[in-house]
């Protein structure tokens, strides 16, 4: 299987919430499949039911998330920013300026399970984090998008 690229924070917010699935959530769902049975007839127990599905969806979250970590490769930016020569790479917070609107926005670069664009994380497989990668500051970036081509020029590249 092809491994998948993380950020360091990235595979540490995952290895918290399948520790959270597996040590709080998933007893708990445990305890009220118990309970539900204690009520008698499984057929009609809407309550044993819902807490067999919730234990469902647990348990397929926790698979999810332990294959990602076992194809995860975990990416820590600061070890590479010496070798990147001030070059957008992967985890790297890039700013940037549009060009026609002279709109400052920043924008790190993460993989695709962390990506959240409200959080201004954006895919390494975003068409405008591919059209980043590699620019250095003063390079003007063309990402084409839905509405055509914008202009960005590389404001700032740090690596945090």
């Amino acid at each position: 299987m092809n491994q998948i690229p993380m950020t360091l924070k990235g595979a540490e917010k995952l290895r918290e919430e399948l520790e959270e699935l597996k040590t709080v959530k998933r007893p708990r769902i445990i305890a009220s499949i118990a309970e539900a049975r204690e009520h008698g007839d499984l057929k009609e127990n809407a309550e044993y039911h819902a807490a067999r599905e919730e234990q469902g969806f647990c348990e397929g979250r926790i698979q999810e998330i332990e294959s990602k970590l076992s194809n995860a490769q975990v990416i820590d930016v600061t070890k590479m920013a010496n070798n990147a020569n001030g070059r957008v790479i992967f985890g790297a917070t890039v700013t940037v300026l549009n060009v026609d609107t002279d709109e400052e926005s920043t924008y790190r670069i993460v993989g695709d399970d962390e990506a959240n664009f409200k959080l201004n994380l954006i895919s390494i497989n975003s068409p405008m984090a591919r059209g980043l990668v590699g620019k250095v500051v003063d390079d003007v970036a063309i990402i084409k998008t839905p509405g055509g081509d914008v202009e960005y020029e590389v404001l700032n590249v740090q690596y945090l």
